[in-house]
């Protein structure tokens, strides 16, 4: 009883935590890819706004009032009039609305008037990319960007605000002399955190402001406006800056952010960034479920494409996910690990409505679309090096935070860049790269450091089942069963959804009956290794079983691979405290990793386990240590032990106090015979 009482301790004290952090106004500590936002506002004030040529420059205004005001307390949600899917998303996380529309949304300016310092004056007559610096300068200034429409519609309304910035006497006509502009007089004010590269419509306006990010739309395939765009680059710090927003050209605009290992969050249509960045920043985990066990049959893991898009991630998918055959055919769904900042209910929505056959997995290539290797125009955008590495570092934070195993590599990968995946990833399972341009031969798999593989998706952003069936049949249709092979694939998620799977596994089960196992990507990199001699994690094993002291919540728990609060194995105050694994055989056991509680998982950091021992056994009975930690102060113990030949591993707890442990995971390879 007394455990069980200290379990709910544990789990509403960090609730209430989270909301006292949540209470602070806009936050963005030092290593956090974006801001964050205070809780919203018991009612927003929703407002109506247009997105029409017409109308854009009064949606910029209501954009940026919402910056504004939200940096203090989310208060302010916009919706589209053109579109009615705006209200999803207040729905499923149960917001409150105040609805003003096109007879009263004036008044909601004058509602934060005080949070209005004055406004900046612009014009588009000259050129569209003068809303941009005026959404820049608002930002700097706490100011409305408006033109002399909507200054005239204030002043009517007796809103008699002072011009802070007149921008309309610049005579600036291409968007290189206006970004230079920018640059030489208002960038040495704006973050360096975050560039966001935007088009006309209102959208993430919002979060620039707020955060006094510079907003630009500079295309790198002209040379003079590509020579401006370097400017902003260099000033940014691989590891810290990040881009958000879009490019006029794909290709060329994340290659070059690339190059500088600044990644891309695509978010051109993310709408009420600053409210949906302002949810409880916990992320509840989806609970994994163990492995099937190893056997000679044609393994695939099919992913849909485009989640490291946020705006799909809130709109397109949430249309897929109301799809009646998602959960019949294991889906390995890419979504962004930048929803833990910008948009954990969205997150936590989806893990929480997730079926056992639903996985979700990294888009390109880790935290932010980075291109590697441009395969259309056969060119490297980047070889690896100090800044690649501290684009990875920052994956690796976010890929734990988000609990996404798995990343797809666009578009190729070279071996010191594979070994700083398997360095600076080690929350990695296993990585998958796209196949583009070789459709008569696949890309070779690797793998680095005897543990992390790199497969390629053949076919990659396919429209439909017959791809995947034409590009694979010979594999499928020649399997002979002596041993297991290992398919990965990618559809398009504007094409492909959970039908499409479920046409895909009958059209693979005509051609070789009783062979084909569509499985999640934990699992199918879980057996992939297994198959191979490689690394993976034991305790996902079904044969696994777990015992331990005295808890009053499971020993299941301690290895369910999820690592929320409201999972958690809880020791008793009492006698010895311990957790066993039995693997039912032995393995080459050669890394440990422990996750403690603190704040990345939603729990209170005075239950983290500080004094604790390792030990591995052949018999259950003779035990040997393997690892000893004293004085811990790091959220997750990741070590790697001296490889030794073991069924059983025991976690044996120093601390005389009550502790918390929220998952483990034990690494190893099957024995060779």
């Amino acid at each position: 009883m007394r455990s069980i009482i200290l379990f709910l301790c544990i789990v509403l004290m960090n609730l209430n935590i989270s909301a006292q952090n949540n209470n602070q106004g806009m936050y963005w500590p030092k290593g956090q890819a974006f801001p964050t936002f205070s809780l919203p506002a018991d009612t927003l004030d929703a407002v109506w706004v247009e997105y029409r040529n017409d109308k854009s420059e009064e949606g910029v205004m209501f954009s940026a009032l919402q910056g504004l005001v939200n940096k203090t307390k989310p208060s302010i949600l916009l919706i589209r009039t053109s579109g009615p899917e705006s209200k999803v998303w207040p729905q499923h996380l149960k917001l409150n609305l105040r609805e003003y529309r096109e007879d009263n949304k004036w008044e909601v300016v004058k509602k934060y008037r005080n949070s209005i310092k004055g406004v900046v004056l612009y014009s588009v007559d000259k050129s569209p990319h003068y809303r941009n610096l005026a959404t820049t300068v608002a930002g700097l200034r706490n100011a409305l960007p408006v033109t002399r429409a909507e200054y005239e519609q204030l002043q009517k309304r007796g809103m008699k605000f002072q011009v802070l910035a007149d921008l309309t006497s610049l005579a600036y006509t291409t968007p290189e002399d206006i970004y230079l502009y920018m640059y030489n007089t208002y960038w040495g004010a704006c973050s360096k955190r975050m560039l966001v590269h935007h088009r006309a419509v209102p959208y993430i306006r919002d979060i620039a402001v707020a955060a006094k990010a510079a907003v630009i739309w500079l295309d790198p395939r002209n040379i003079p406006e590509r020579n401006v765009l370097r400017l902003y680059l260099r000033d940014m710090t691989a590891g810290e800056g990040i881009i958000l927003g879009w490019w006029p050209e794909e290709r060329s605009g994340i290659g070059i952010g690339t190059e500088y290992g600044i990644s891309t969050v695509p978010a051109d249509f993310y709408e009420n960034a600053t409210v949906y960045a302002g949810m409880d920043h916990i992320i509840h985990l989806p609970v994994v479920p163990k492995k099937p066990e190893l056997e000679n049959k044609i393994y695939l893991a099919l992913f849909l494409s485009d989640g490291d898009n946020i705006q799909y991630c809130q709109n397109a998918l949430a249309k897929l996910w109301l799809n009646p055959e998602r959960g019949i055919i294991p889906i390995n769904w890419t979504i962004s690990p930048a929803l833990s900042d910008l948009g954990p209910g969205l997150l936590n929505y989806y893990y929480k409505t997730a079926t056992p056959n639903d996985f979700f997995a990294s888009g390109p290539s880790g935290l932010g679309y980075s291109l590697l290797y441009d395969a259309h125009n056969y060119k490297w955008n980047n070889t690896g090096g100090k800044a690649f590495e501290e684009y990875l570092k920052l994956t690796q934070r976010y890929l734990e935070k988000s609990g996404l195993r798995v990343i797809t590599v666009w578009d190729e990968i070279n071996q010191g860049q594979m070994d700083a995946y398997a360095t600076h990833c080690r929350y990695l399972y296993g990585v998958t790269q796209q196949d583009w341009e070789r459709q008569i031969g696949k890309i070779p798999s690797y793998n680095s450091q005897h543990r992390l593989a790199f497969l390629p998706n053949y076919p990659c952003y396919a429209n439909g089942p017959d791809v995947f069936v034409r590009m694979n049949r010979d594999t499928v249709a020649h399997f002979e069963g002596k041993k297991p092979v290992f398919l990965t694939a990618q559809g398009t998620s504007w094409r492909m959804g959970p039908d499409s799977m479920v046409i895909l596994k009958e059209k693979l089960d005509a051609i070789s009956p009783g062979n084909i196992v569509i499985c999640r990507g934990d699992h199918f990199f879980a057996l992939y290794n297994e198959a191979n001699g490689l690394d993976f994690n034991l305790t996902l094993s079904s044969k696994m079983k777990i015992t331990s002291s005295e808890t009053g919540t499971h020993a299941d728990y301690a290895a369910d691979g999820t690592a929320s609060a409201d999972r958690t194995w809880v020791s008793s105050a009492t006698g010895n405290k311990w957790i066993q694994f039995d693997f039912a055989k032995p393995y080459r056991i050669n890394r440990i990793v422990i996750r403690h509680a603190g704040k990345i998982n939603g729990m209170n950091e005075n239950y983290k386990l500080k004094s604790f021992v390792v030990e591995t056994s052949e018999d259950g009975r003779k035990w040997e240590k393997a690892f000893e930690q004293t004085n811990n102060q790091m959220n997750t113990t990741d070590s790697d032990i001296k490889p030794t030949s073991a069924r059983y591993v025991r976690l044996a707890i120093n601390d005389k106090k009550d502790v918390a442990i929220a998952d483990m995971e034990i690494y190893g390879s099957v024995l060779q015979e």
